[in-house]
């Protein structure tokens, strides 16, 4: 039997939503990660320090009582946020960054911002408080074809900010173009990105081949072959501005399965069992425990962990669905088979 042992990863991007979905989704995560990003896009979105406060203690709450998990929460940046809120933010222990997402972007992103030279104030404070952003980085012209939104953005809009505030920590959030991956490497130290599991190991075939697949739809949406590989090379470089960010977003089947399907991966339920097949694909095995385990809580600056996870190299099916049934998701690779399986964390 083949066992690959790794210092317990941290998840850097996740949605965990609230209410009944957050009570069945965040135990996935709380099992693999010792500390998650926890996205702020809810409905209302959280944009005060005093709501994520308040979303830190339900999320504390529903964690199970056998692990140890931390959420670190984020503020939505929104055309009305005051520089008070970041130096309060700033101040805060369990905040840890800011998300931007272009209005209308993505799931819950009509808070957004439309106007990026309006919130340059925001960028400067959060440069000067050290607090990093994470950023959607799609443009939402409609007149741009989805599968170039990612290009664009970087090269209208980031390029832009990165010049302005060359300080600023940024993220870019799961990144899917070749084009993001040469920003990224290209950048300065205070540049980094997060690489989801979908993004390694489909690329739009997926979504679209033999019909439409609505469980593989997420924004930005999966690419073309070429881009798939330049994120697998990223990712298994030992390159440190490259890390680990699930995006996985939960949504109720029926949600998925209409006329018009949110976007949103599950994959929350074996993240690390999806990342440790597309390293093996790619003989970098041997990579996956800095890019799931170090890189990122060094960009962040944060301890490493020192408990460690191991992963067995043993099939088993994918549910077809998780959940309740009240609350039903059906997950990525619903019903598929997986070769590696993730053992109980291991004692300190």
């Amino acid at each position: 039997m083949k066992t690959l042992s790794l210092i317990q990863p941290d998840d850097w991007h996740v949605h965990v939503r609230n209410g009944d979905l957050l009570k069945t989704v965040l135990p996935y995560t709380a099992r693999q990660f010792a500390r998650a990003i926890i996205m702020p896009n809810l409905k209302p979105p959280v944009t005060t320090v005093a709501q994520a406060l308040a979303y830190r203690a339900e999320i504390l709450q529903a964690i199970p009582s056998d692990v140890n998990f931390t959420p670190l929460m984020t503020l939505y940046l929104t055309p009305q946020t005051t520089l008070s809120e970041v130096q309060q933010a700033a101040a805060t222990e369990s905040i840890h960054a800011f998300k931007l997402y272009p209005a209308g972007a993505t799931t819950n992103s009509e808070a957004g911002v439309n106007d990026l030279r309006g919130i340059f104030p925001i960028l400067a404070a959060l440069e000067k408080y050290d607090m990093p952003l994470l950023i959607h980085g799609e443009v939402t012209d409609e007149s741009c074809d989805i599968f170039d939104r990612e290009r664009v953005f970087i090269d209208t809009q980031l390029t832009q900010i990165h010049h302005q505030f060359p300080a600023l920590r940024i993220v870019l959030e799961h990144v899917t173009t070749t084009e993001a991956v040469q920003f990224v490497q290209a950048a300065n130290t205070n540049v980094a990105a997060t690489i989801t599991p979908q993004h390694l190991l489909f690329n739009r075939n997926a979504l679209l081949a033999g019909g439409l697949r609505p469980h593989f739809y997420c924004l930005p949406v999966l690419k073309r072959e070429p881009h798939r590989q330049a994120l697998l090379a990223a990712a298994t470089s030992g390159n440190p501005k490259f890390f680990l960010g699930t995006d996985s977003a939960p949504h109720l089947s029926a949600l998925k399965e209409n006329a018009c399907g949110c976007a949103g991966c599950f994959s929350a339920f074996a993240a690390l069992e999806f990342y440790a097949a597309a390293f093996e694909d790619a003989n970098a095995l041997d990579k996956l425990e800095g890019f799931a385990s170090f890189y990122g809580a060094d960009f962040y600056r944060l301890p490493r962990n020192t408990q460690t996870i191991t992963l067995v190299k043993s099939a088993w099916q994918i549910p077809p669905v998780y959940g309740t049934a009240d609350i039903r998701i059906t997950p990525l690779q619903a019903g598929e088979i997986l070769q590696w399986q993730m053992q109980s964390p291991d004692a300190l």
